[in-house]
C-alpha cells in the first residue's frame, strides 16, 4: 500500500458484533458521517437483535449505546451477515472477534485460542480487493500480527495489506463514555502511512496528542499489560480488605489514604468479590503463557499469584457466607442481588456471581436471583448443572428476591441497590437474617433499625 498516504477510507467493515465491535463502530459512525460502516457476524440471531426496532433488545447493553445506534443505523451504520460482500467493498477491516482461552492442546488453560482471528484473516485474504488496512481490535497475544500477515500473503495475488494493532481500552458499563472521551488511542503498526490513515479517522473527535503511535508489538503487549496491572490492583486491595475485616481497620479509609499518594492513584482501589469480565483473567493467562514460552518462569509465577488471589477472594466470600449461616444452607432461600460482573452491563463473563452462586448451590441453597439487565436465560446457562437446576429461580424485583430469604447477597454494584431501605426490607426476611454486602455500597443508615446481621467487604461488620 505504497500510495496509502493519499488513500481515502470510504468504507469500514468490522468483523464481530459483540461488546467491542458494536459500541466501537457505533461511536465511529456517529463521529464520521462520511464513512459507511458495516458490522458483520455469522450469528444471525445477534445481527437480528442489532437490527431490532425495539432498542431494548440490542444484544449489548451500555448506557448511551441505544441512542447512538438509533441515530446512525441504516444511515451510515449497518449490521449484516454478509461477510464476503462487506470485506470486498471495504478499505479498512477491523477484526473484533472473540479470543477465548484454549481448552485443549498446547497451552490449554492459558494461551489464547486464535481460531476466530485466523478465520477472519482467511476471509480477508480471499475476499479483499486491492489495498486494504487490517486492524486488530480483538485482544490478542504479542506477535499475532505475524500470524495474520502470514495468512494474508499465503496465496499468490496482487493484493496489498497493512496490519495495525488498535486495542480497545474500554471499561464495560462506561464504554460509550470511554469511546467518546478516551484518555488515549493506541495505534501500532510498521507503516506510518497506514497508521496515519486510521489516526485521521479518530481525529474527527479525539485530540491528536491523545493518539499514541507505536510499533505493532508494543501495541499488542500494551493491551495485555494494562489489564494485568488493573487486575493486580484489584487483587491487592482485596487482600487488604481481608486484613481490615480481622483488625477493625476500614477499607474505605485505607483506600483513600493510599489513593492520595500520586505514585499510586485512587482508581481501582475498591474492594469486592473479585474481578470478572471477558479480559482480565484471559489476558493474565495469556501473559503467563507468553512468559513461560520465553522461559521467564519467575515472571509467569508473579502474574499467576494475581489470579490465585482473585480465586481465593471468591472462595473466601462463599465460605464466609456458609459459616455465618450456621454452616448449613440446605433448603435456605438466598437472595442474589446482581449477576453481571459489574454495574451497567449485561455481560456475565467470568462474573464472581457465577462461582459464588455455584458454591452456595452445592451447599443446598435455593437461590432467587435478581439482576436488572441480565436475562434469566443467561443466568441459567452460566449456572447450568443438572444437580441443582431446580434450586435456581428468577426474581423480577428486589422485594421478590428478598421475601422470606435467610440472606441477601449484593454481588453487583447496581445503583438501585445503593438506595434499598433495609430497615423496611429486613422485615420480610426470615430471622435470623443476614445481609452480605460484597460491593461495599450499602449505607449504614439503611440498616440502623434493621433486626439483621450485616457483613460488608473490608469492614469488621455487625455480627
Amino acid at each position: 500500500m505504497d500510495n496509502i498516504k493519499n488513500f481515502k477510507i470510504n468504507k469500514i467493515c468490522c468483523i464481530g458484533a459483540g461488546y467491542v465491535g458494536g459500541p466501537t463502530m457505533a461511536v465511529m459512525a456517529q463521529k464520521c458521517k462520511d464513512l459507511k460502516i458495516e458490522i458483520v457476524d455469522l450469528d444471525q440471531k445477534k445481527i437480528s437483535l442489532w437490527n431490532d426496532r425495539n432498542l431494548d433488545n440490542l444484544p449489548v447493553f451500555e448506557p448511551g449505546l441505544s441512542e447512538i445506534v438509533d441515530e446512525c443505523r441504516d444511515k451510515n451504520l449497518f449490521f449484516s451477515t454478509n461477510v464476503k460482500e462487506a470485506i470486498e467493498s471495504s478499505d479498512m477491516i477491523f477484526i473484533a472477534v472473540n479470543t477465548p482461552t484454549k481448552t485443549s492442546g498446547i497451552g490449554a488453560g492459558e494461551a489464547s485460542d486464535l481460531r476466530f482471528v485466523e478465520s477472519c484473516a482467511r476471509d480477508i485474504a480471499l475476499y479483499a480487493k486491492g489495498n486494504t488496512i487490517v486492524v486488530e481490535k480483538s485482544t490478542i497475544p504479542v506477535k499475532t500480527a505475524d500470524i495474520i500477515n502470514e495468512i494474508l500473503y499465503s496465496s499468490p495475488n496482487d493484493k496489498v495489506f497493512h496490519i495495525l494493532s488498535n486495542p480497545e481500552f474500554l471499561s464495560e458499563g462506561t464504554a460509550i463514555k470511554d469511546l467518546l472521551n478516551p484518555n488515549r488511542v493506541l495505534i501500532g503498526g510498521n507503516n506510518q502511512n497506514a497508521i496515519n490513515a486510521l489516526a485521521n479517522i479518530y481525529k474527527n473527535w479525539i485530540k491528536e496528542e491523545n493518539i499514541i503511535k507505536t510499533n505493532v508489538w508494543s501495541s499488542e503487549l500494551s493491551k495485555l499489560t494494562s489489564n494485568a496491572f488493573l487486575a493486580q490492583r484489584l487483587s491487592s486491595i482485596n487482600t487488604i480488605a481481608a486484613i481490615c475485616e480481622k483488625t477493625g481497620a476500614n477499607i474505605d479509609e485505607v483506600a483513600q489514604a493510599i489513593g492520595l499518594d500520586e505514585r499510586i492513584g485512587k482508581n481501582f482501589l475498591k474492594s469486592g468479590p473479585g474481578f470478572g469480565g471477558s479480559c482480565f483473567k484471559k489476558d493474565l493467562l495469556n501473559l503467563i503463557y507468553i512468559s513461560k514460552f520465553y522461559g521467564l518462569d519467575e515472571v509467569a509465577e508473579y502474574w499467576s499469584q494475581v489470579l490465585k488471589i482473585n480465586n481465593w477472594q471468591k472462595r473466601r466470600i462463599s465460605h464466609l457466607i456458609v459459616n455465618k449461616l450456621l454452616s448449613n444452607l440446605k433448603n435456605k432461600k438466598i437472595a442474589i442481588l446482581g449477576f453481571a460482573f459489574k454495574a451497567n452491563t449485561n455481560d456475565t463473563r467470568e462474573s464472581s456471581a457465577i462461582e459464588i452462586c455455584k458454591d452456595l448451590l452445592e451447599e443446598g441453597a435455593i437461590t432467587h436471583i435478581y439482576d436488572p439487565k441480565v436475562s434469566f436465560e443467561q443466568i441459567s446457562r452460566d449456572l447450568s448443572n443438572n444437580n441443582y437446576k431446580n434450586n435456581i429461580f428468577q426474581a423480577k424485583t428486589v422485594e421478590m428476591a428478598v421475601q422470606d430469604s435467610d440472606a441477601a447477597i449484593v454481588l453487583t454494584e447496581w445503583e438501585e441497590f445503593r438506595e434499598i431501605d433495609w430497615n423496611n426490607l429486613s422485615k420480610i426476611m426470615r430471622k435470623p437474617a443476614w445481609i452480605f454486602d460484597c460491593r461495599d455500597i450499602i449505607k449504614e443508615s439503611s440498616i440502623d433499625d434493621a433486626n439483621i446481621n450485616f457483613w460488608k467487604c473490608g469492614h469488621k461488620g455487625r455480627f
